[in-house]
């Protein structure tokens, strides 16, 4: 976990099946549903920040490639220095910030409070249902957080 509560986020680069604004939107509300349980603050930067989100293919630098269009969308790293905390999402998905159901479409606010949860400490959920399960349920209009989501991260920072 973070030992401190104001952590600072920034968007490194974007992908091109969104307008930036709608990017920075659907990331603002993956934060959000996690700052609404916790005494989280979240504030956004150009500089060096906490947790750095990008849009990547394929080998990126780290230990972890991603795998193209379907299976892993995304992956994120626990809390800690350096590369602790940030975001990859695949940008060989097709993102969208609309509701689809079925489609090859993959929602990024929902995937981005999924892998926020990482970035914040927490594991996957084998509750199905919950925010945190491994597997990508879709986006529902009405989302809402799952209480073992909630409970999870309370347990983290109150």
């Amino acid at each position: 976990k973070w030992n401190k509560r104001k952590l600072t986020y920034r968007i490194k680069n974007y992908t091109p099946d969104l307008p930036e604004e709608e990017v920075d939107d659907a990331v603002r509300r993956g934060l959000q549903v996690w700052s609404n349980v916790t005494p989280l603050v979240f504030e956004k930067t150009s500089a060096y920040s906490d947790i750095e989100m990008s849009f990547e293919k394929y080998g990126h630098g780290d230990e972890d490639p991603l795998d193209g269009p379907g299976g892993t969308l995304a992956h994120a790293f626990f809390p800690g220095p350096g590369i602790g905390g940030d975001v990859h999402f695949d940008d060989s998905e097709t993102w969208t910030v609309r509701s689809f159901r079925g489609g090859l479409r993959t929602n990024l606010f929902i995937v981005a409070a999924h892998e926020l949860g990482h970035s914040l400490g927490l594991d996957h959920s084998d509750v199905r249902g919950s925010l945190m399960f491994p597997i990508y349920q879709g986006y529902t209009p009405n989302f809402k957080l799952h209480k073992d989501d909630i409970k999870r991260i309370q347990n983290l920072y109150g």
